[in-house]
């Protein structure tokens, strides 16, 4: 089959695109990425890296925002995250300099997933490397998420995982999900997925509350305190 993924745009005899599944093999490598939408809000969290000490842990960023109310998560390759996150905040310009009025998130989750699958019809490129978590409140205040991932696929979600454990982390989400969580349900719903998928400890998370009009991160202190919660109930089972 090694012929058949010597260019993006060759179909093998089984219809599969090499190329695509590499670069969605490159995004299941990622961090652990979670995302849980609440009554009001929507939680998302990721797993750090372990940087070097010398290294500003700041310019490496898993949670990005794209314009007011819309920021997005990824799992893959950093770099390409980079530049697909530019190249969506500059839709985001466009669309409030031609409508005069900010984007919603839905369209710019498709807007996303589209430039992701223009890469995978054309020679001389290849496929972006990641798998992307969209969210933010639509016209009416309500929560949204959206799934792209590097075919172009795109799919809205109550809760989703991406990234390395991502089975075993969207198994907890299927598990405990309910409808019109509360904040606090949804922050612990999400670090129980997070601890699940994760390979490391609470001090390599980091965890974001997205509200309507304002965002909250929360500190090192904070997400300790919700994981040593959860520890402590799963421990009295």
């Amino acid at each position: 089959m090694s012929r058949y993924d010597s260019a993006i745009t060759i179909f093998s005899p089984t219809g599969n695109l090499f190329q695509v599944e590499y670069a969605v093999k490159a995004s299941e490598q990622g961090s652990s990425t979670i995302a849980v939408k609440g009554q009001d809000c929507i939680v998302l969290g990721v797993e750090k890296k372990d940087v070097s000490k010398l290294q500003d842990a700041k310019t490496l960023k898993k949670i990005l925002r794209l314009d007011d109310n819309i920021f997005i998560a990824f799992s893959g390759l950093q770099a390409d995250a980079r530049i697909l996150a530019n190249i969506a905040r500059v839709e985001c310009q466009s669309y409030r300099l031609n409508f005069d009025d900010a984007p919603t998130v839905d369209y710019i989750a498709r807007y996303i997933a589209g430039v992701q699958q223009k890469y995978t019809q054309r020679g001389g490129v290849r496929p972006f490397g990641i798998s992307v978590l969209v969210a933010g409140f639509d016209a009416k205040g309500q929560p949204r998420i959206f799934q792209t991932d590097p075919s172009g696929a795109c799919t809205e979600w109550k809760a989703n995982a991406i990234g390395k454990n991502d089975k075993s982390a969207r198994e907890t989400l299927e598990k405990k999900y309910k409808n019109h969580m509360t904040d606090e349900q949804t922050v612990k719903l999400a670090g129980q997925a997070l601890v699940e998928a994760a390979e490391k400890g609470s001090k390599n998370l980091e965890i974001i509350v997205l509200y309507k009009n304002k965002v909250r991160e929360l500190t090192e202190k904070e997400i300790e305190d919700v994981i040593q919660a959860i520890t402590q109930e799963e421990g009295a089972k």
